[in-house]
């Protein structure tokens, strides 16, 4: 049987956990995504707060590519370093999920995604976060963030995102 002082530990921890499953995110814009993704850049997340406990800034998932390319440009590495920052001080398994628009066939697309997982991929382990931690998949252009063939769907769907 339980001591009455542990089973309020657990009551307390069974709240606290179920009140951190409530908070929510906000969103960006669409159209502001859409002009990101157009200019290749990664988006951010205003990171402003009125509470009073001090928390890690929410980092942008979503890093864009132009079309053909899997590196990386100078506001994704910028976003990367801090994710890296946050995944060294509290390490967690992360999956970089690479994606490409619906030009190209089959394969090429497949194996584009892959390199740009692994362009993300390699960024961080370069800031010292632990390889085993990180797994990356492609998907190419099976799972399009935006439907259309115009330049604005396709690069909105030219992307890793990082889960």
């Amino acid at each position: 049987m339980l001591s009455t002082g542990l089973k309020k530990s657990l009551t307390l921890a069974l709240i606290m956990a179920a009140l951190a499953g409530c908070s929510s995110t906000s969103t960006t814009d669409q159209d502001s995504s859409a002009n990101d993704a157009m200019t290749g850049t990664a988006q951010t997340t205003d990171t402003s707060s009125t509470d009073t406990m001090e928390e890690a800034p929410v980092l942008d998932t979503i890093f864009y590519f132009g079309f053909d390319q899997s590196s990386l440009t100078a506001d994704a590495r910028a976003t990367l370093t801090a994710h890296a920052a946050q995944l060294k001080a509290a390490p967690r398994s992360v999956r970089l999920e690479g994606h490409t628009d619906e030009r190209g066939t089959r394969e090429y697309n497949m194996a584009l995604g892959e390199r740009r997982a692994k362009a993300v991929r390699d960024f961080l382990v370069l800031q010292g976060v632990d390889s085993t931690l990180i797994e990356t998949v492609s998907y190419g252009e099976e799972y399009p963030a935006s439907m259309g063939s115009n330049e604005s769907a396709y690069s909105q769907n030219r992307r890793v995102e990082l889960k």
